[in-house]
């Protein structure tokens, strides 16, 4: 088997995989992700115990236990990017030998459950309301880099929606990749709103957003939340689903995102408390998870 080299995966001085700053062990089969650094804690405030802690740049990573469940959670950072890095490391840590710089003959599917924020695009989910999300639409170009397919549904599904936005030759080529449907049960179950969910490589013109500078696609908010396709509408957009949802396809993980509404961009209106809401969505999505 052939051996990954030292400058394709970077260890350092303790041996750890170089942005998480982990070891295998230090990593649980379930994992949490989110965005912000500080939100780490949030999550952990709910472990009986915490057994390892660990901080690099803008991961921060906090391993224990909820009962005998074992768990960790992740900051990621913002973005595709950074979805990229966290992945292809959480990946490493528990199927690659670091020693041998090998892929391990036996694998390991991690459950990888993304906690986020998002902007609402439809008028009947309000702020501070949970989505779960069935599919992550790309309108990044992340999985354009890697050997990526997509089911029959899911080529109908884009390419219904490439149609519906015009998007032929303007830049952009999205993808679409669904999430772990038996986690994704499980959260409707609980009471979840759930649809597609398209990620953003940007926060102000990649989300139709226009400050000073003119944008290329200043509708893109009303052709998201108009799109419909059987039973399939947009929920939902943010910065992470696809990028989560394609590489732990590739990956074998099972992944699913849910998100909490703190902005509707189709009323207009802004959570007034999103810190409760946040704080309201890790509680309700870790009992949840537990219950699995």
């Amino acid at each position: 088997m052939d051996r990954i080299a030292e400058s394709e995966m970077i260890l350092n001085d303790r041996g750890a995989i170089y942005h998480l700053d982990l070891c295998p062990g230090e990593l649980a089969p379930l994992v949490i992700t989110v965005g912000d650094p500080g939100r780490v804690p949030e999550v952990s405030k709910h472990f009986d115990r915490v057994e390892h802690r660990s901080s690099h740049r803008e991961f921060n990573t906090h391993t224990g236990y909820i009962g005998k469940k074992r768990l960790s959670v992740v900051s990621t950072g913002i973005g595709p990017d950074n979805i990229d890095i966290t992945l292809n490391e959480l990946d490493a840590l528990v199927n690659i030998d670091f020693d041998a710089r090998t892929i391990k003959k036996d694998l390991t599917a991690l459950t990888i459950v993304r906690m986020g924020t998002c902007g609402g695009l439809q008028p009947d989910i309000p702020t501070d309301g949970l989505i779960a999300s069935s599919h992550g639409l790309g309108l990044d170009n992340l999985m354009h880099y890697y050997k990526f397919g997509q089911t029959r549904e899911e080529d109908i599904i884009i390419n219904t929606f490439i149609e519906h936005a015009d998007l032929y030759k303007k830049h952009i080529i999205p993808y679409l990749v669904q999430g772990n449907n038996d986690l994704l049960q499980a959260f409707i179950k609980a009471g979840y709103f759930h649809g597609i969910t398209a990620t953003c490589p940007g926060f102000y013109a990649p989300q139709g957003r226009m400050l000073r500078i003119p944008v290329n696609f200043p509708d893109l908010p009303e052709k998201l939340s108009s799109f419909r396709y059987r039973d399939f509408r947009i929920t939902n957009f943010e910065m992470e689903t696809s990028a989560i949802y394609g590489l732990g396809k590739l990956m074998g993980h099972q992944c699913l995102s849910i998100n909490t509404v703190v902005a509707n961009r189709a009323t207009h209106q802004f959570s007034k408390d999103s810190k409760k809401a946040i704080e309201k969505m890790i509680a309700k999505s870790l009992e949840t998870l537990l219950d699995l």
